[in-house]
């Protein structure tokens, strides 16, 4: 089962940061390595199809993150549902565990996972770093839940530097 890395690579696999960095299931062994995680990727002339579905529920996930209030986010989530209706799971006994017996493999995947997050109260964790120009989204694991940036490092210290001069040119 992938887990929230699998789901925040995902998510980081999209054009984002300025300079934009590319898509990166545009690159032929990246996205066979990112949607592996969550299935069986296809082959062939599927393929594109496939990625394409993976495309739309990674900007229908980067809609809730980015939601500017619930009303945002409930029309996110909503197109999320919609676009995983085909994935269709059977519970198993005594294993107690579900199979998807229809839909996209990939698809499918990427909504256990995301279902499995949301379920363990880990989504609300998944965060886009507040620096502007980077926009990544990472996992807050403090304890108050606030961290803001993806690394404090490359962009809490930078915001925190500019905040400083601004407030010294006063």
């Amino acid at each position: 089962m992938p887990s929230r890395d699998e789901v925040v690579d995902l998510l980081n696999s999209r054009p984002h940061a300025i300079p934009a960095l590319p898509d990166t299931l545009d690159d032929p062994e990246i996205a066979a390595e990112i949607l592996g995680r969550f299935g069986e990727p296809a082959g062939g002339a599927g393929r594109e199809q496939q990625l394409d579905r993976v495309r739309v529920l990674r900007a229908d996930l980067s809609g809730v993150l980015e939601a500017r209030g619930p009303d945002d986010a409930e029309r996110a989530w909503a197109s999320f549902t919609a676009h995983t209706a085909d994935a269709l799971f059977r519970q198993t006994f005594p294993d107690a565990g579900l199979q998807q017996v229809a839909g996209d493999p990939v698809v499918g995947g990427i909504a256990r996972a995301v279902a499995d997050l949301v379920q363990t109260n880990t989504w609300s964790r998944l965060r886009v770093c507040d620096n502007g120009h980077c926009s990544r989204v990472f996992y807050d694991a403090t304890r108050s839940r606030t961290q803001r940036w993806h690394s404090y490092e490359m962009c809490g210290n930078r915001a925190n530097v500019a905040a400083y001069r601004a407030r010294s040119k006063s």
